[in-house]
């Protein structure tokens, strides 16, 4: 349908702002977004609904219009319900983007020109696709009638007769029709979803299981666009839901496919939801973390922890233990950013593989920092009656490195296939903030010794690390500065006489968690040229630095100079 149809049907009470000479595109489909950036998840040749939530001050719309039509979408229509009349600002922004944007009057509600659109656009499926939309509504609204992702499932067994699920990319389930999926068939087709996404083949992928035929469908519509809204997948594969259906999708007619596509985007709806409820956790956790790394008070940031324990905590009625854990995601070549990947990794880890629903990581609270993400996360207190101070001793319910990641190691493998790696260390729980800044160094530390390990997932929890480690805080100043002479002396005399930069490319070399190549493009160095100067290091400080142990004297070392 084109966009003139939208304007020339009076139920719908559009007001055209701008665009008139765009009037003749076309509309493929309708999606609903308050989020400030939803490029990743527009294909092209939507109409996009908002309702202006995502619009802080007048500098916010040019980037918003500008991210939308490098999309490729149809055209916006802004709701009037939150701010009064659609502001100039916006208007003027998708003027100069050759955005058509209309005016959605207060009284007309989105999922009534979503009905309209889909019908318009399905033709022959209106019968079906008008249910889908109807529980769309439903989906959308806020309270009991809601239901999330099993509202739209329970359609497809009602009526299409069809059994699905909603897994994570961990293979947690997140929502199903009927009884659950064991566990071992959810990672198996997480870690068949992940594989196909990573070789590039186009969805449905299938698989059969124990006799079982499967088809998985991605939740997210990456890849099937080809404008300038299209993204290196491996910035989604890690954090994108997948939709299972039992059924051989193979001979289906395109009507049906179709159909499931559109299931999918109804889908992502919840999961835009979602990630939205997220912001408070993700802002606690941003906060908590630069007053650690800042060094301030412990009286400033037991503050903040009070105020994040009732989010991540309701109704509990003594302070929390906390944990900390970070993660990190290394691609090949370095040139695709870890961390927000990272981040909604950590989110979906950190989460018990027994609970399903979309909401179970409301407890957790997940920043980023460059390549790395940190998580907090808090663990109720020891009751009084447990016999050992609170101090001493975490919780029974404390995070274990070593059973962190193996429900999830599979299909977490799949998906960083030859080029990715996952590297995470746990810390111990601390009950104060006085502990909360050696927690994250604890963490961080953990996290290289994982590094220093083989495999795609590695994971290394507090006690694995070497007691200078522990102890680092109390080592006396002389002690310190000897240490770092020792091992670092030798290296600053050469590179004064030879200006060899010794000394920055053994920092690069740990960073890179000793990747040669890595290295060498961040150094901007042939291999044999880095190789060339590591051997040097090696010779003048005898030393070995493919041996854990002299990594971790070299890292401190450099720590502490």
């Amino acid at each position: 349908m084109r966009l003139r149809a939208l304007l020339e049907t009076e139920a719908l009470g559009l007001r055209l702002l701008g665009g008139q000479e765009e009037l003749d595109r076309t509309v493929r489909g309708v999606m609903t977004t308050d989020l400030r950036d939803p490029s990743r998840y527009l294909s092209g040749g939507e109409l996009v609904l908002t309702g202006l939530a995502w619009r802080r001050n007048s500098d916010d719309s040019e980037p918003f219009a500008r991210l939308l039509a490098s999309a490729g979408v149809a055209g916006l229509a802004a709701g009037e319900a939150e701010l009064g009349d659609i502001p100039d600002d916006l208007v003027s922004a998708c003027r100069r983007n050759r955005l058509p944007l209309f005016a959605v009057n207060e009284d007309v509600a989105f999922a009534t020109i979503t009905e309209y659109v889909v019908r318009q656009v399905s033709g022959e499926r209106a019968g079906d696709l008008a249910a889908v939309v109807d529980r769309h509504r439903r989906l959308m609204t806020s309270g009991p009638a809601g239901g999330g992702p099993d509202v739209v499932l329970d359609l497809l067994t009602t009526d299409l007769d069809l059994r699905a699920w909603v897994l994570s990319p961990t293979g947690r389930q997140i929502a199903g029709a009927g009884e659950p999926l064991a566990p071992g068939i959810c990672a198996a087709l997480a870690s068949e979803h992940l594989a196909a996404v990573r070789t590039g083949r186009r969805g449905p992928h299938r698989i059969s299981i124990q006799g079982i035929t499967y088809s998985l469908f991605p939740i997210r519509g990456h890849g099937r666009g080809t404008g300038p809204a299209a993204r290196d997948v491996r910035e989604s594969v890690l954090s994108d839901w997948l939709l299972a259906v039992e059924a051989d999708a193979s001979d289906w007619p395109a009507e049906r496919l179709d159909l499931l596509q559109g299931v999918t985007q109804l889908i992502a709806v919840e999961r835009d939801r979602r990630d939205a409820a997220r912001t408070v956790r993700r802002r606690l956790a941003q906060e908590v973390l630069e007053l650690v790394q800042t060094g301030a008070p412990p009286a400033e940031i037991a503050a903040r922890l009070r105020v994040a324990a009732p989010v991540l905590l309701p109704g509990l009625g003594t302070a929390p233990h906390w944990q900390v854990v970070v993660a990190r995601v290394d691609w090949d070549g370095g040139d695709i950013p870890g961390g927000p990947v990272a981040q909604s990794l950590l989110e979906e880890i950190l989460v018990d593989p027994s609970l399903s629903g979309p909401e179970p990581s409301d407890r957790i609270a997940v920043a980023h920092a460059g390549d790395e993400a940190i998580a907090l996360v808090p663990l109720p207190a020891l009751s009084a009656d447990s016999g050992e101070p609170a101090q001493d001793k975490g919780p029974d319910t404390a995070l274990h490195a070593d059973v962190l990641l193996t429900a999830v190691r599979e299909p977490l493998a799949a998906g960083l296939a030859e080029d990715g790696r996952l590297t995470l260390g746990v810390s111990a729980a601390v009950h104060s903030a006085e502990g909360l800044r050696g927690a994250l160094e604890e963490a961080r530390h953990a996290r290289r010794v994982a590094a220093a390990r083989p495999g795609r997932v590695c994971a290394a929890g507090h006690h694995e690390l070497a007691s200078h480690v522990l102890l680092l805080p109390f080592v006396p100043d002389d002690v310190r500065r000897a240490f770092t002479a020792r091992l670092l002396d030798p290296l600053r005399d050469y590179d004064r006489r030879h200006r060899a930069e010794l000394i920055p490319t053994l920092e690069a070399f740990l960073d890179c968690d000793g990747s040669w190549t890595r290295c060498a493009t961040r150094l901007h160095l042939h291999v044999n040229t880095l190789r060339y100067r590591v051997g040097r290091i090696e010779q003048l400080t005898a030393r070995d630095l493919s041996r854990l142990e002299d990594k971790l004297d070299f890292f401190l070392a450099l720590r502490m100079s």
